[in-house]
């Protein structure tokens, strides 16, 4: 039976580092073989420093999958659903290689952020790294507890994890999503609280979600909080961080799920609002700079994925 990648469903960390790099030609070898040690990696440094919860998690970008592996290829992996209407934008992005690491301690990050760059060596160019942190009482930079709408506990595997039946392949597997926002929080900060709690359809404070018919139709929970036709919701599984320093703030969106399609909805339903045009206003604020999709093989494939070289 197919082992998933812990750091997919574990709890929050108070720090992060995101690496996203894209592999040098003919190095494809060399690369699985870095990557089959990986998890042993983190385990070592989990083992090492226990109190800091140290998780990794390694994906492959959909563009590089079929070089990656040539043998097989999860079934619904798909390019990002890039979306555009009006001054709302989802731009996509090509990476070939997602790793994540997340633990309570910000130096212990560093060091097996150090060891996995050097693993990978000369095979790899970093093109993008976000160093993240746990704000407040898990708060985004705009004030608001995130991820208030996320699974809890054994359902965040259910969520997250694709099923046997669904491919045998890959079970065990997550489709990732990935996205930098910036956000404009001199802008955001021009409203008054009750304003910026009418965008997101919550109270600021103790995070008490409006009833549905005080909530704004553009409220960002009326565009991400949604059902399916049979009334069941539409989950992902988050493991977003705030990012800043004194000159870019904003959130690194993480989405996990056993299928692509219930992001896309999501996304389309902010970027495009319903059939009347109601968008979510909370991007009126922010700006999504980045955007990927990856797949996170099981901890199974990725110890065997060299049995092809």
């Amino acid at each position: 039976m197919a082992r998933e990648q812990f750091g997919i469903c574990a709890e929050a960390n108070l720090h992060g580092n995101y690496l996203l790099f894209n592999a040098l030609d003919d190095k494809n070898a060399f690369i699985r073989a870095a990557i089959s040690r990986l998890p042993k990696l983190f385990d070592n440094y989990a083992e090492q420093y226990s109190e800091a919860n140290l998780i990794g998690v390694v994906a492959i970008g959909e563009a590089y999958w079929d070089e990656f592996y040539p043998q097989a290829r999860p079934a619904l992996l798909s390019p990002f659903p890039a979306m555009h209407s009006d001054d709302r934008v989802a731009p996509t992005n090509s990476y070939d290689i997602y790793i994540e690491i997340r633990s309570d301690r910000a130096d212990v990050n560093h060091i097996v952020s150090t060891k996995v760059c050097h693993l990978l060596g000369n095979s790899v160019e970093l093109i993008e790294q976000v160093q993240a942190f746990r704000f407040l009482d898990g708060r985004d930079l705009t004030g608001f507890v995130d991820g208030t709408e996320n699974p809890q506990g054994l359902h965040r595997r259910e969520v997250a994890l694709v099923k046997d039946q669904d491919d045998i392949n890959f079970a065990a597997g997550s489709y990732l999503h990935t996205q930098r926002y910036q956000h404009n929080l001199t802008l955001w900060g021009s409203l008054a609280e009750h304003e910026q709690e009418d965008v997101y359809g919550r109270t600021k404070r103790d995070n008490i979600e409006y009833d549905s018919a005080d909530k704004p139709l553009t409220a960002h929970t009326k565009r991400t909080n949604l059902k399916d036709e049979q009334g069941k919701s539409i989950e992902i599984v988050r493991q977003s961080m705030p990012y800043g320093d004194m000159k870019r703030k904003g959130l690194f969106f993480v989405s996990y799920c056993q299928s692509p399609k219930p992001f896309e909805i999501i996304l389309k339903s902010m970027i495009h609002g319903d059939c009347h045009g109601n968008s979510d206003h909370l991007l009126k604020y922010t700006q999504a700079e980045t955007g990927s999709s990856f797949f996170a093989p099981s901890l199974t494939f990725l110890t065997h994925v060299t049995d092809i070289d």
